[in-house]
């Protein structure tokens, strides 16, 4: 997969090349949004990476004169402004997804790839739901039966991988490197103390528990 990324920061910028590139796929960087509406006239791009405040040109700009131009290819915003209306704003210039900073690397890789696949399949998915449990991922919010569930942000990361393997079994070694991006087992109880908040939050109060710990291979979200 082919991959633009647009972003000012030089620190950010490296640490996304390499990641992106260590999971297998092509990348192209432009230093701000000016670049990378040159770089995107090239075509050949299967996903655009940028960040939302840039020198020049900044990425809502860039965005607008692309789809302007007829150009469909998904955008994944980057930015520190995690207010709804700034993820609106994006949104509505054309982005496809938006990740507030600081992020984990393996949450962008993970939605770089869930928008080419996306694109492939001709639609982008914005809501996650599992039986009468609904996540928006561009509000960031989680209702189960209506009813709203506040969540800090990894528990939100720990969730939505959850519910994109619903019905699935998940280990604790997947949970690690997809969620906190470790590739060791840091010997810490983290995994056990979030699933219990976030089965806390998620079951308290309804009939039907929907986090289940699967003995001797991790845990299951069920509908």
């Amino acid at each position: 997969m082919r991959i633009l990324v647009v972003e000012d920061d030089a620190e950010a910028a490296t640490a996304m090349v390499r990641g992106l590139s260590e999971a297998g796929h092509e990348v192209t960087h432009a230093v701000d949004g000016a670049f990378g509406l040159l770089e995107s006239q090239k075509g050949g791009y299967d996903v655009y990476v940028v960040d939302r405040m840039m020198p020049r040109l900044d990425g809502v700009g860039m965005v607008e004169t692309i789809r302007k131009g007829g150009d469909q290819t998904p955008v994944l915003f980057l930015s520190a402004l995690g207010e709804v209306e700034d993820r609106v704003t994006g949104l509505k210039a054309g982005g496809d997804d938006y990740l507030v900073k600081p992020y984990a690397l393996a949450e962008l890789v993970a939605r770089v790839e869930a928008l080419s696949r996306r694109r492939e399949t001709g639609g982008v998915q914005t809501v996650l739901k599992v039986g009468d449990l609904e996540m928006n991922l561009i509000a960031r919010t989680v209702h189960r039966d209506g009813q709203e569930i506040d969540l800090q942000p990894r528990e939100f990361q720990l969730l939505e991988f959850l519910m994109r393997h619903a019905g699935q079994s998940v280990t604790r070694t997947m949970l690690l490197e997809k969620v906190w991006e470790y590739h060791f087992d840091p010997q810490t109880n983290v995994i056990d103390v979030h699933i219990s908040r976030l089965r806390s939050k998620i079951d308290k109060g309804f009939d039907r528990a929907m986090l289940q710990t699967v003995r001797g291979a991790g845990y299951r979200l069920e509908a």
